[in-house]
């Protein structure tokens, strides 16, 4: 009896766990039995594992051969797993020296040629890898690219088994990953070519959008069609930083599994920018799957932008199911299978119309629909949800002259952008040593201790909360955002000037 021992990763969410992959090659009725909860894909690797190595011309083994994935209570889904499977088998049957291959990981699909297909979520696997220390992973050659953005990890590039084969035989040193150049990485996944210099006649809309980018913030639009609220949403990425590195390897790694890494870089360095349409389901945006768990549309716009285009025509519970993230800054599916969580820090961006027919009565038009009619459209988007929404602006139409006059004071996303990249250094000074970088992912227990403005500042909150408009929720938004405000003016602390400010924002729209 011949045992020979490899190291592949599950993913479970995002987060990778190491498995330990058992070849036994022993007496008894020929056949191949795999164990340890596999899922179809995986059961199927041992047909592509076996055509593997008869086209590579390695034989394969006229005896009982039983494969064990540890630990066995731990399911494991995909075809990541074909290399590893292959290779304990060739160590047990003594193709190749078993103790070569004990210590390494292996990542990778097995065509029936024997090539050596790319698989998704190869980064988080790799950084699972990472955390036994010393790590040294071999991953398709397609896939090294994103695989060397892990630090201190030997990426060993494959793209055939019969050139992995010879290199354990060997002992030679490995193969180097070849990198490209890539000339400049994706600006976001929105048009790279908007500009915020586009948008003429909505003044308020574009501060609105600066200090959205400055804190962190949630924006909620209102206002009829034609006037600029997609034109707004879609240049807030081009406000934002890069992503710093420990963040943009979280947002490459939600990515990768999703299988929707841009095809031009391995990493993604900018905030991404997500627009989901609004026939989508809550599974599409929470995340989900009936066997494997995908990310949805909150994790894709982790550290990016959320758009919600006429949100009140989105299911009420899909809506309704975004107040879970806003709150935690991450998501968690549940299924009969277990739980996955996903990280979503993101940044909410609400677009809607005042009723449903969206006519304009400043400008002229009759609008056709009841004051029933607009309460029950605008009630889609609940209480709760818009309280957690820190921004509240008007969209209203412009007149030719308005627009002819607003025209000087435009000003372009690298000016904004400049301004907000003080503001969130700023920031970043005054929370070092906390885990948060924004404004607005300071909890409320530090909000109203060592964060909390003067007393003269707080002045204008003290009516709305005694008369009920403004909820502890709403107060903790305030005072959030008019720390923004007081960093994009370059102060210590806010002001009067800046709650009032702050203060008007969250209330900004009456439904």
């Amino acid at each position: 009896m011949a045992v020979a021992r490899a190291r592949s990763v599950a993913l479970v969410g995002v987060t990778g766990r190491t498995v330990e992959v058992e070849a036994d090659v022993g007496n008894g009725l020929a056949g191949i039995h795999l164990i340890g909860l596999p899922d179809t894909a995986l059961s199927e690797a041992r047909d592509r594992v076996r055509s593997a190595m008869v086209n590579s011309n390695y034989p394969w083994p006229d005896a009982r051969i039983i494969v064990s994935l540890f630990p066995a209570s731990l399911p494991k889904r995909g075809s990541q797993f074909d290399l590893a499977i292959a290779v304990s088998i060739l160590g047990a049957a003594g193709l190749v020296p078993a103790e070569r291959v004990a210590d390494l990981f292996f990542l990778g699909e097995l065509g029936l040629d024997g090539r050596i297909r790319p698989v998704r979520g190869v980064l988080p696997s790799v950084l699972g890898a990472a955390k036994q220390g010393d790590a040294t992973v071999v991953v398709p050659a397609a896939n090294s690219a994103e695989a060397v953005l892990v630090p201190d990890v030997r990426v060993v590039p494959v793209a055939h088994l019969r050139q992995l084969v010879e290199w354990l035989r060997k002992g030679d040193d490995p193969p180097e990953p070849q990198i490209e150049a890539y000339e400049e990485p994706p600006r976001s996944t929105a048009d790279p070519m908007v500009d915020l210099a586009d948008v003429v006649g909505q003044p308020v809309a574009r501060r609105a959008l600066e200090v959205c980018a400055a804190g962190g913030h949630n924006l909620w639009m209102l206002g009829p069609p034609g006037t600029g609220k997609t034109l707004l949403a879609e240049r807030l990425p081009t406000l934002l930083p890069d992503l710093e590195l420990d963040h943009a390897l979280e947002v490459t790694a939600i990515h990768s599994v999703a299988g929707s890494l841009p095809s031009n870089a391995p990493m993604v360095s900018r905030p991404p920018f997500v627009g989901p349409h609004h026939t989508a389901t809550a599974a599409a945006i929470i995340g989900g799957g009936s066997t494997i768990v995908r990310p949805g549309a909150v994790s894709l716009a982790h550290r990016g932008v959320l758009f919600m285009d006429e949100a009140p025509e989105f299911p009420r519970h899909v809506l309704d199911s975004l107040r879970q993230p806003l709150e935690s800054g991450r998501v968690t599916v549940s299924r009969s299978a277990g739980s996955v969580t996903f990280p979503a820090r993101f940044m909410l961006v609400m677009a809607a119309n005042p009723c449903p027919c969206a006519r304009a009565e400043d400008q002229g038009d009759t609008c056709r629909c009841s004051p029933t009619v607009r309460r029950r459209y605008l009630g889609r988007l609940s209480g709760p949800l818009l309280d957690r929404v820190d921004m509240k602006v008007t969209v209203a139409r412009s007149s030719r002259r308005e627009l002819m006059a607003d025209r000087q004071f435009v000003e372009n996303s690298k000016t904004v952008a400049a301004r907000v990249l003080a503001a969130r250094e700023r920031a970043a000074k005054r929370l070092s040593g906390t885990p948060w970088r924004t404004n607005a992912e300071v909890p409320s227990s530090l909000l109203h201790a060592d964060y909390r403005p003067s007393a003269a500042a707080m002045k204008p909150t003290t009516s709305c909360l005694d008369s009920g408009t403004l909820s502890a929720r709403g107060l903790d938004r305030v005072v959030r955002v008019a720390w923004t405000l007081a960093d994009l003016a370059d102060k210590d602390s806010p002001g009067e000037e800046e709650t009032t400010a702050a203060l008007s924002f969250w209330l900004g729209v009456e439904s």
